[in-house]
């Protein structure tokens, strides 16, 4: 199965989807089809619109049949709740959640990497989910995750982002998913590993860090991180905290607004990143995590320099999700 139709299998795990829901979809599908494009839908036309809708339908079916199972949950168990036991002020503008579980189910680690679907209730009564970066390694009794605010710069702002930062604090109870994510590290080859991150895609490379660290890892780990400076960097002491903690691992930051860094890192550069300012280890594999452009021109610039595609790995949230596939793709850079 394509990456893209496992990240939705993933997605669609962590909202607890059932599959006589894929029904739903589809009769509104096809009555927006029909609307959109009328007399056009022939009888032949219908049948192959239905044809392909449900060769995706079953694939995805499937797969997240197995995601359940191997979780141990129903789409119906997916939720649990969890009480906020830390709330920590990252930046002026990202937040982390500390939960502790509140009933006695087993707690599956998180695979490095993963996220979870926090379920929030809105003051019109709806729920909105939206997925969060697992931003610590598991421990059993506790997780935790990383939030930035979204400022609409002319738009509205982000609505449970803004109430996640103003209106749940420590003692209140979120309800969210057990964690999923097809995007995970994998350590078992031994290669070296290099992340790559900008702004809050730090969150997901902390979680992956904080796994290495708490394993004992000795594989050669580089952290390349860009941000606007120093104080926009989240989640920066745990971070130099785990790669302390990586023999021989190293971070080389990029400021967009220039400047020194008080941190102990191996080098400070001003500017948008450019990996050719670095030494990059031999064999290595790679994790992309950031905004889409931001992505699409380190993954560029790995492959210019014969790095395989395969050893490139990336993540993105949000309808974010079918544009970083499509423009991180061959025929995306063919024809640009």
């Amino acid at each position: 199965m394509c990456g893209l139709l496992a990240r939705v299998a993933h997605k669609h795990a962590s909202l607890g989807i059932t599959p006589d829901q894929y029904q739903v979809v589809h009769d509104y599908l096809m009555w927006a089809i029909a609307e959109v494009l009328g007399d056009a839908v022939t009888p032949e036309v219908a049948a192959a619109w239905d044809e392909v809708y449900w060769l995706m339908a079953y694939t995805l079916i499937h797969v997240e049949r197995g995601l359940y199972s191997a979780r141990g949950v129903r789409p119906q168990t997916v939720w649990r709740r969890w009480e906020v036991e830390q709330k920590i002020r990252e930046t002026d503008d990202v937040v982390t959640f500390v939960v502790k579980r509140v009933d006695d189910r087993l707690v599956k680690s998180s695979l490095p990497g993963q996220y979870v679907t926090v379920q929030v209730p809105l003051p019109d009564g709806t729920r909105q989910p939206r997925q969060y970066s697992l931003s610590r390694a598991d421990d059993g009794e506790c997780r935790q995750f990383t939030v930035k605010r979204v400022h609409g710069a002319g738009k509205p702002d982000g609505q449970v982002s803004t109430l996640l930062h103003t209106q749940v604090d420590v003692g209140d109870v979120l309800t969210m998913s057990v964690p999923f994510g097809a995007v995970v590290l994998d350590d078992a080859a031994g290669r070296p590993m290099v992340f790559a991150s900008a702004g809050i895609g730090s969150t997901s490379m902390a979680g992956m860090l904080s796994h290495l660290a708490k394993a004992g890892s000795h594989l050669p780990i580089v952290l390349l991180h860009a941000d606007h400076d120093e104080d926009s960097f989240a989640l920066c002491s745990q971070i130099l905290a785990d790669i302390a903690a990586l023999p021989g691992s190293r971070i080389h930051l990029w400021y967009g607004r220039g400047g020194n860094s008080r941190l102990p890192v191996t080098g400070v550069l001003p500017g948008e990143m450019d990996i050719s300012q670095v030494s990059l280890p031999d064999d290595a594999t790679y994790h992309l995590c950031g905004p889409i452009p931001f992505m699409h021109e380190v993954r560029n610039a790995l492959i210019k320099d014969g790095i395989p595609p395969q050893d490139i790995q990336y993540e993105a949230f949000g309808p974010d999700l079918w544009q970083a596939d499509y423009e991180c793709s061959p025929t995306f850079r063919r024809h640009r």
